[in-house]
């Protein structure tokens, strides 16, 4: 994974919010983890029990200072935010994602969080659980942030994107090159209320990023959730360069930008995320 932009951002200073399996204090993140939150065994320390969260943060912000600069993430010097709400094996509950989201509005402000990154997605099994997370979700959004979401593995039927992403009002993300043949798994529309998705595609297929352990390594993960990331990271680049930005404007912006597939929009959205053309809108 390297940053493709050679514009000189770095989305330094801008606030990503991670909610995930946590993240382990990788030497590419030194001095950016500017808070973590527990929801799930409520201890003090940054830790991930299980790689996801560590290897999507790296994605959005690792600086490359393992590998020589080798291998990045997109926005390298962002703050992170990181909050866990799944455990070991990757599950979570639905009331840990709520709290998660309650905590991010009451501390966006202190963090300068501007960015919601959510590779985390659930297909409900009650019509109700569906209806909270996406209203907790839509908060969010409605408070001003740029809300990016996975559009999960469930694919290639269609009605395949997982809650949170199936909101209408938030960035949903599939992945450009696990959309057709064996390895059609990215999630996509139209959700329970017709609503085309995903919004774009990106890369997600065997992806190269941070991995937790001592060695400060890196390791190779596949699926929407590092796609999402990637989008995520865009964001935050875009908002260095243009603070006064609101998230309806940043979304546009990907819209206008997105590299046409020639796909169904229920499997590609507008397109694939374009992130020299993006940041030269």
């Amino acid at each position: 994974m390297k940053n493709s932009d050679d514009s000189g951002y770095t989305g330094k200073h801008v606030g990503v919010c991670v909610l995930d399996t946590g993240i382990f204090p990788h030497i590419d993140f030194t001095g950016r983890i500017l808070a973590f939150q527990d929801f799930i065994g409520h201890r003090i320390r940054p830790y991930d029990d299980n790689s996801h969260g560590t290897h999507v943060c790296g994605i959005i912000g690792g600086d490359g200072r393992a590998s020589e600069g080798r291998i990045r993430g997109i926005a390298p010097g962002c703050s992170l935010i990181v909050l866990k709400v799944l455990d070991r094996t990757g599950n979570g509950r639905k009331e840990d994602v709520l709290q998660a989201f309650r905590w991010i509005l009451e501390n966006k402000r202190y963090y300068g969080i501007r960015v919601v990154n959510i590779s985390v997605g659930t297909t409900c099994r009650r019509a109700e659980d569906h209806r909270v997370l996406i209203a907790g979700v839509e908060q969010l959004w409605d408070a001003g942030l740029v809300v990016v979401a996975a559009a999960g593995n469930q694919g290639p039927k269609a009605g395949s994107v997982t809650a949170p992403g199936s909101s209408r009002k938030i960035i949903t993300v599939g992945s450009s090159d696990l959309l057709t043949g064996r390895t059609a798994i990215s999630g996509r529309g139209p959700t329970f209320e017709c609503v085309c998705k995903p919004d774009l595609v990106a890369p997600g297929n065997h992806v190269l990023a941070c991995a937790p352990g001592a060695d400060n390594g890196y390791g190779v993960k596949s699926g929407t959730s590092m796609s999402t990331p990637l989008v995520a990271g865009a964001a935050a680049l875009m908002l260095e360069k243009n603070p006064e930005l609101t998230n309806v404007q940043i979304k546009m912006k990907l819209k206008e930008s997105a590299r046409d597939m020639g796909l169904p929009k229920n499997q590609q959205g507008w397109g694939e995320l374009d992130l020299e053309r993006f940041m030269e809108l």
